[in-house]
């Protein structure tokens, strides 16, 4: 369909925003990072979404911003994590959302998986467990674990979106904004704060002409460019198959890391990789064929994959944005990848 190869770029955009951002960021100028990469994007959602902004009631606001505090956790895990692991670990660790996501709403709803869908994750895991050995058994590096910890902190933040009533009605694009902005402020205080690495502005003063276009693709590519393709191409294509060609974002990010940025995983590194693209893709299949139909009602509301648009560490994430608003209805909801809500990569 001719809305599936904007979708595949959006994928390939994020699975190269570990290594934009490895390049762009240092252990010293993660948060200077940030701020100025969102200072880029959210003027340019203020204007665009502005009517819908100011139609946001405080409680949505306040729902929002809520959010927003986990966002900017997620960014600040996946960011200082992608500084100290490869571009390729970073990808496929962060893919582990899809299969927590669904784990987590089992154990909340009380709703027992299928046993071919445990299968996956346990393959998932034990493929993360021999991608971060490299070429022998070692302790897995403390980058590794932050992107562990962010693959969790995606999933706290879908199911945030899923339950909290304060948002419900909202539109996507505003919601995005607001999210993002409580992030800048998260991200401006922590870097005001002494010893905490350098500020935006002499980090800014320190970039070469390479940083900036990093940033500038980082912002401009990984953030707007995704929030906007994933709004059209929902509209003009089933939010399954949107899924499904974002689902191959970490096949991308190994690519790009082993042939771009030199990573040499090793044969057990390689082993990993494979089980961890074979367990979220079968983990994925598995939620999604228990998934009730479009037109179904479902009993439960089913969460399942990774949020959206706003993770990646360059900026996935910037945070994942949702394609369409949540529902606002009494009736049960069903939340996908798709629709999650968190803003860009």
């Amino acid at each position: 369909m001719s809305a599936d190869l904007p979708v595949l770029l959006v994928a390939v955009v994020w699975g190269s925003s570990y290594l934009a951002a490895k390049g762009v960021t240092t252990a010293d100028t993660v948060l200077a990072v940030l701020v100025l990469r969102f200072a880029v994007v959210l003027p340019v959602l203020v204007v665009v979404g502005w009517r819908r902004l100011r139609a946001l009631s405080r409680e949505q606001l306040r729902g929002a911003g809520l959010l927003g505090l986990i966002l900017a956790g997620i960014f600040l895990l996946e960011t200082y994590g992608v500084v100290h692991t490869s571009a390729t670990n970073a990808g496929l660790i962060i893919s582990l959302t899809m299969v927590f996501t669904p784990l987590a709403e089992s154990r909340t709803r009380r709703v027992r998986l299928p046993g071919a869908f445990m299968a996956a994750a346990g393959l998932s895991v034990l493929g993360v467990a021999l991608l971060t050995q490299g070429a022998g058994f070692t302790a897995p590096s403390g980058g590794d674990l932050l992107m562990l910890g962010a693959a969790v902190a995606r999933t706290v933040h879908v199911l945030a979106m899923a339950r909290m009533e304060s948002v419900r009605g909202a539109d996507s694009l505003s919601l995005t904004t607001v999210q993002l902005g409580g992030a800048v402020v998260v991200f401006t205080v922590l870097a005001a704060i002494p010893g905490t690495g350098a500020s935006p502005w002499a980090a800014a003063a320190d970039f070469d002409g390479g940083d900036w276009l990093g940033l500038v693709y980082l912002s401009a590519f990984c953030t707007l460019f995704a929030f906007f393709v994933q709004m059209w191409a929902v509209r003009r294509t089933s939010p399954s198959r949107v899924s499904l060609l974002l689902g191959t974002e970490p096949v991308w990010a190994a690519v790009v890391g082993i042939a771009l940025a030199g990573d040499r995983p090793g044969w057990l590194g390689l082993a990993g990789a494979l089980l961890v693209l074979v367990g979220t893709g079968w983990g994925r299949a598995t939620a999604d064929r228990g998934r009730p139909s479009e037109s179904a009602e479902p009993t439960e509301p089913i969460v399942a994959a990774e949020p959206i648009v706003a993770a990646e560490p360059g900026g996935s994430s910037g945070p994942a944005l949702s394609d369409e608003p949540a529902q606002t209805t009494r009736t049960p909801r069903r939340h996908t990848s798709e629709t999650s809500g968190t803003p860009g990569r």
